[in-house]
């Protein structure tokens, strides 16, 4: 009698979302079941896994659970940073009744979700060698700064998670230099997350405006009381109307080209480099522009080096979700 195959549970707690689904162990990876959770609304990440497989019925149980969270995992504990959740890993297998769970950061789970992706899911921004096999690393600017790396062993990648968007912000000309100077009466410590994420472009743009580097458009200070001031300052930067925004993501770009360049020499990223997150999809006629390759490149006399790396934008916003099914999976193997 042939064995069913196996039953996983999945989950992402990026951003103000919770998504769950369960995935089938077959060829194809099999989604069976999926729901969203706006996460404040919910006490605890099992209170919403509970309330998913309330009405679920299963053909066999769930072997296996990975969840991705924003935050580090310390000694078994991870704190959720956009919720404040304390989550006890050791307590997960009982209190959602599936035997082996594991916790992971999120940006780990996206780094486990690249091996999911289509080449559909993917925008080149260089070639490089067009060779996968080597380290790798995916860095998502969104809320936040997410970085990790994946250790290439001659067959596969394992990812590896870090809390690189928090090591200092390292200007690469005077401009740089005067937003760290900037910063620094209001923060003191000044990481790359101050910089290259959704807060960055913000912080950019008060820099820009308020030491005299543009004139702030009327309608562009009106729309930032009310709405994401990111998103507001893309939008009139896409569309021509505020010479101030186009400074704004311009300066934006060039530092996360350069951020970019420097995890990749760190984790010696040949089989490629991934841009994560919410922000780069939403930027990438942008990106495509050659002041992000430009920056990326600036590395002197590794600059051949970084020429062969692949770099590729993320387009799937549900990268972190499959890659908590990635893990999940390689749980059964032991």
């Amino acid at each position: 009698m042939t064995e069913s195959p196996a039953l996983i549970l999945a989950g992402d707690l990026g951003g103000t979302n919770f998504r769950v689904a369960i995935f089938r162990d077959d060829a194809k990876m099999t989604r069976l079941h999926f729901s969203k959770f706006h996460s404040s609304d919910h006490s605890s990440l099992e209170e919403m896994v509970g309330l998913f497989l309330k009405d679920i019925t299963l053909e066999t149980p769930l072997r296996t659970a990975c969840f991705g969270v924003p935050g580090p995992n310390i000694a078994g504990v991870v704190t959720a940073s956009n919720l404040g959740w304390k989550i006890e890993i050791n307590a997960l297998p009982k209190l959602i009744s599936v035997p082996r769970v594991e916790v992971l950061n999120d940006l780990e789970s996206t780094a486990y979700g690249l091996a999911a992706l289509r080449q559909t899911d993917l925008a080149p921004l260089q070639a490089g060698s067009g060779s996968q096999a080597g380290n790798q690393c995916v860095i998502a600017p969104g809320t936040g700064l997410g970085e990790a790396g994946l250790f290439w062993d001659g067959i596969r990648h394992t990812p590896w998670a870090s809390e690189g968007g928090h090591a200092d912000f390292a200007p690469t000309d005077e401009l740089q230099h005067d937003l760290l100077k900037f910063l620094r009466q209001e923060y003191g410590s000044v990481s790359f997350e101050r910089v290259v994420s959704g807060m960055g472009i913000a912080n950019i743009y008060r820099f820009l405006r308020d030491t005299g580097r543009g004139v702030e458009n009327p309608i562009v200070a009106r729309d930032i009381m009310d709405q994401d001031a990111a998103a507001v300052i893309d939008k009139h930067a896409a569309d021509g109307s505020c010479p101030l925004c186009i400074s704004t993501m311009d300066l934006f770009v060039r530092t996360l080209g350069s951020e970019a360049s420097n995890l990749a020499l760190k984790t010696m990223a040949t089989g490629g480099v991934f841009l994560g997150g919410g922000i780069p999809p939403k930027i990438l006629p942008l990106l495509r522009r050659p002041l992000f390759l430009e920056s990326f490149l600036s590395k002197g006399r590794l600059r051949p080096l970084l020429e062969t790396m692949p770099i590729n934008v993320v387009l799937n916003d549900e990268t972190a979700l499959l890659g908590s099914a990635k893990k999940a999976l390689r749980m059964l193997e032991r």
